[in-house]
């Protein structure tokens, strides 16, 4: 008997209707003979609809109010599915995230899980239950309800696979598995059959949304073999692991964007040691994450600097500045959004040179300019315009020999334009 975790998130079980669609998926599994453990997000947009009541009352809630209200979207989830699983004959039981065994930092909103104690999961598991754990949701030491932030279901699935040492972790999705892009934008992206845990990282910290970054670290570090697949059909998936096979001439595995790219220039910086210490010290105090940076050359004694930061950290960045004007005198900064930044990635290109070049070179075949760039490894990154998007995601897909003849399978039914 092998023992699966299954991850649903909020489009699965956005409606009674799907719902129970997932209750018949679960009892099919554990009818194949296998123990199962269900993750669920909040159902459809319940997480959105909170934030929004909770900012009609307060512009500015409290952290700790606001978990308070959070978890709740996920607890209607897992009642209602262990509903539905009764519903079919079966024995199931529900669990918030901290009666399944999550302690977390002490921290609201975006808190890192530290320790899992699985006891109440493996005796539900032992009497026979199928158990349904939401997602998204711990505790801290001092009692505190905390949440893992967005995407947070995703790392509770992986983590938790990793502390009862399940065979599998599957997370059920509305698409059928890992693209070489976003078939919503390129309708013959490729279904790529497996992809490495270095891979899936890159792109998942680039924007790629099927998995959220902190679930595949957790993969990663725990050797928890993922696989991501449909809850609307039973197509196979991909399966993400620690080294794959490489595809014969294919370089590039994927393209990844995120359009939640600001970019910040502080002009007329003294060029003088520990200058960008200084600057960025003061934003990851405020615990703003800054992405790719470029420092122009110097003149005059002077010099200019760029980097990029998420839309939504833009204002607290810029105030950061502002506030560190008097120590670290500058003659100007200004900011840009209607920005996105476009990466390819792939293991084939550490042994593949001009790969940076055949990038830019198609950007620029589409008219567009390139603002700044970040490369490593297994990726190159390029921000530019965002009303350029479409038309430079298709062309690098075609360019890397990524375009297929097969539709992607996007919400049940095939994707259309």
């Amino acid at each position: 008997m092998s023992l699966y975790v299954m991850k649903f998130g909020g489009s699965s079980v956005g409606d009674t209707e799907r719902m129970k669609r997932v209750a018949r998926r679960i009892v099919e599994k554990q009818d194949e003979g296998h123990q199962c453990v269900v993750v669920v997000s909040a159902m459809g947009d319940t997480t959105d609809d909170l934030i929004d009541q909770a900012k009609l009352l307060n512009d500015n809630p409290p952290a700790r109010e606001m978990d308070m209200l959070m978890t709740t979207g996920e607890q209607i989830s897992i009642s209602l599915l262990s509903m539905a699983i009764h519903g079919l004959g079966r024995k199931a039981m529900s669990f918030t995230g901290w009666q399944a065994g999550f302690r977390t930092e002490a921290v609201h909103g975006k808190a890192r899980i530290t320790d899992i104690m699985p006891e109440r999961v493996h005796k539900a598991l032992d009497d026979g239950h199928i158990v349904i754990v939401a997602g998204f949701q711990g505790m801290s030491e001092e009692g505190e309800i905390t949440t893992l932030g967005r995407g947070g279901s995703d790392t509770t699935a992986v983590a938790l696979a990793a502390a009862i040492q399940a065979d599998v972790c599957e997370i059920y999705t509305d698409v059928d598995g890992i693209y070489s892009t976003d078939p919503r934008v390129v309708q013959c992206a490729r279904k790529l059959k497996e992809i490495s845990y270095d891979e899936m990282l890159e792109l998942a910290n680039l924007g790629a949304a099927v998995l959220h970054p902190r679930a595949v670290e957790y993969a990663k570090h725990n050797q928890v073999k993922l696989v991501v697949r449909s809850s609307f059909n039973h197509n196979e998936g991909t399966v993400v692991k620690e080294e794959t096979s490489m595809e014969q001439g294919v370089v590039v595995s994927g393209i990844a964007f995120d359009k939640n790219v600001a970019r910040i220039s502080i002009l007329g910086v003294a060029d003088t040691p520990g200058v960008l210490a200084q600057v960025f010290g003061e934003l990851a105090k405020e615990a703003i994450d800054v992405d790719i940076i470029v420092q122009s050359g110097v003149q005059n004694g002077e010099a200019d600097f760029s980097f990029t930061v998420s839309l939504s950290d833009r204002e607290r960045a810029l105030s950061v500045i502002e506030q560190i004007r008097g120590k670290l005198p500058y003659r100007d900064v200004t900011s840009e959004d209607h920005l996105v930044k476009v990466s390819i990635v792939g293991a084939g290109m550490v042994s593949h040179p001009g790969v940076a070049a055949q990038m830019f070179d198609v950007i620029s075949q589409q008219g567009v300019s390139i603002k700044m760039v970040s490369t490593s490894e297994i990726k190159v990154s390029c921000v530019i315009e965002g009303s350029n998007l479409e038309g430079v995601v298709q062309a690098l897909h075609t360019a890397y020999g990524l375009d297929t003849d097969q539709q992607a399978s996007v919400g049940g039914p095939q994707v259309r334009r």
